[in-house]
């Protein structure tokens, strides 16, 4: 193997083309593939911005010609030389035109034979890949991915510097303050027995920030959650996080939109369209049963409770007279997809989230058929046709429950489902605002009024009289923003004054001796002088995921965690030995 020596490259392998045919070169890269056609030799460099032909033919000196013909797959290589016009051009590579004469080649470095092809879409197992994850990103569309990544955090930085903001890093070493998902916590040497925590996000700390007069602070935060995961999910992830002084919520709002139009045109060129639309909590649940609805098709839910109240058939009426709810949405000409088979495993999807069943009507060539038509006169399924704008080729899908909220979100699901069966989701990017979620949140388990965020969230002016009389009623200056059925981002305005602090800590149960262990150093520096704040944090990984299409926060992430949340290449969490736990003054209870 030989070295660098005397070499420095002229550019990428992926940047050339025609316009530099007769200039001489110097290219860096893996040997994607090699061809040897006897007294002819081809092979592909690759590098991170695409492939270059190498050529080596009769004119090729002895000793580069046996060099070429030794290289293997995934050799490095540095080669010098010629552009010149190829002779069967390729108008799969943007370097297809050209290929480059090859006057002088090192082999920097050998290859085994890897244990996957380095090709796109590769299809070995996903477990393998990522035990390999160094070659897996070698990968040209998971590089192409993780440029794009790169490509969204440049503009973001350039968009918040643009507007005004300051990039201060938050501790990773922090105090433990759980709430919502556990905290990962890391042992102290210096203090046995105590422990730090890792950030669920920079929230009390861009806070503090805002109280020590910043005005403006974002950040690319990482933040850590010891939670399950799932696609969309890992337990360290990344936040595009910020925080405001001496606004409402209509300056972030407007602030986070022309973000999006900017990083929307520059990275993909697609305009996006603002202001974006606000949907209000409650009206996301009755149209989509979701707060985090996908717009990017119609087939909205609708309330049948009126209209089934007294049809005879028990399941509607009882949850009728329990002051519950009969909800519905019809799928447009979906009786050849919804089977009786599909929509039995959709009455099992139905019952898997909390729901106890799912009633339906089919309208077909050969009339209407229906889970419950044998309870109800003619005349009251024509009124639920009716209601439902169902024709032929049509199904209505039916959920009845006394708890209002459980049969809004089961058809939530559902609706998700059947327009995947269906194909009718639009291509595009559909953004919009969630606006004005509920204060409080009820918790069945507990039979307690918690926080639907966190306690530092401040109610809307108008809701003040309501906090002790209907708790329920209070509406709280929190926002989301949602792409395409994700939820992207969080975020509120923030209470800054003490008295009401204190009065939510009371309505929260919770006790100023524990609100002062939890979050005493915030609540202190609110005493000297807090400006009216707020912000939000967007998930940075959804983000791209989304705006790529990819399947898996895996696909755009570099070292990813497996569901299991081990990781496969370092095979992390690991065991330490004894003399680790015993200077922690931990041990392991098995």
């Amino acid at each position: 193997m030989e070295f660098l020596a005397g070499l420095k490259r002229t550019d990428y392998c992926g940047n050339f083309r025609a316009a530099d045919i007769g200039k001489e070169i110097t290219v860096f890269g893996w040997v994607q593939r090699a061809r040897n056609l006897g007294g002819l030799i081809f092979i592909d460099l690759r590098d991170r911005t695409g492939i270059l032909q190498l050529a080596f033919d009769e004119n090729t000196d002895k000793e580069v010609f046996e060099k070429a013909a030794a290289a293997r797959s995934e050799y490095v290589l540095a080669a010098v030389g010629t552009v010149r016009e190829r002779s069967a051009k390729s108008d799969k590579l943007p370097t297809g035109d050209i290929e480059l004469f090859v006057t002088e080649l090192r082999i920097l470095s050998k290859s085994e034979t890897t244990p996957f092809e380095i090709v796109p879409n590769c299809q070995t197992a996903e477990t393998t890949r990522l035990k390999y994850r160094y070659l897996d990103l070698r990968r040209p569309d998971l590089q192409s991915n993780i440029l794009f990544r790169n490509k969204v955090a440049k503009i973001t930085r350039d968009y918040f510097y643009d507007h005004g903001f300051i990039e201060i890093e938050t501790p990773i070493l922090m105090k433990s303050t759980p709430e919502g998902a556990r905290d990962f916590l890391v042992p102290s040497r210096l203090h046995n027995g105590e422990f730090y925590a890792l950030p669920q996000s920079p929230q009390l700390y861009k806070q503090l920030s805002m109280v020590a007069g910043f005005d403006r602070y974002m950040q690319i935060a990482r933040c850590f959650r010891d939670e399950d995961l799932r696609a969309d999910r890992q337990p360290e992830f990344t936040q595009i996080d910020l925080e405001m002084s001496f606004v409402d919520v209509d300056d972030v709002l407007e602030l986070i939109e022309g973000f999006m139009k900017k990083l929307f045109k520059e990275a993909l060129d697609v305009d996006i369209v603002t202001p974006l639309p606000r949907l209000k909590y409650n009206d996301a649940l009755e149209r989509y049963g979701s707060d985090k609805p996908d717009t990017r098709f119609a087939m909205e839910l609708f309330d049948l409770t009126d209209t089934v109240k007294n049809c005879g058939f028990s399941v509607f009426e009882s949850a009728a007279a329990d002051g519950g709810t009969v909800r519905a949405f019809t799928a447009k000409n979906a009786v050849h997809e919804l089977t009786r088979k599909e929509i039995d495993k959709l009455t099992e999807h139905a019952k898997g989230i909390g729901a106890k069943g799912l009633a339906w009507v089919r309208i077909t060539d050969d009339g209407v058929s229906s889970s419950f038509g044998k309870f109800i006169s003619e005349e009251k399924m024509n009124e639920i046709i009716t209601k439902s704008g169902a024709e032929k080729g049509d199904v209505i899908l039916i959920v009845a429950d006394r708890r209002k909220t459980l049969a809004l979100t089961t058809l939530g699901t559902l609706r998700n489902e059947v327009a995947k069966k269906l194909n009718i989701i639009k291509d595009g990017y559909n953004l919009l605002w969630i606006v004005e979620f509920p204060f409080f949140d009820w918790d069945d388990e507990t039979q307690t009024w918690v926080a639907m965020h966190h306690p530092f969230t401040a109610p809307l002016d108008e809701c003040l009289p309501y906090l002790e009389s209907d708790k329920g009623a209070v509406r709280a200056k929190a926002y989301d923003l949602v792409l395409n059925g994700i939820e992207l981002s969080s975020g509120s305005i923030r209470i800054t004054n003490p008295e009401l602090q204190s009065k939510i800590f009371e309505l929260l149960g919770l006790s100023d001796e524990e609100a002062h262990q939890k979050f005493g150093y915030l609540l202190d520096a609110f005493r000297f002088g807090p400006p009216p704040h707020g912000g939000m944090g967007i998930g940075l990984d959804r983000l791209v995921m989304q705006m790529l299409g990819a399947e898996s926060l895996r696909d755009v992430i570099a070292y990813p965690k497996l569901k299991d949340a081990t990781e496969a290449m370092t095979e992390c969490p690991s065991p330490v030995d004894s003399d680790q736990l015993k200077l922690l003054g931990l041990s392991i209870d098995k």
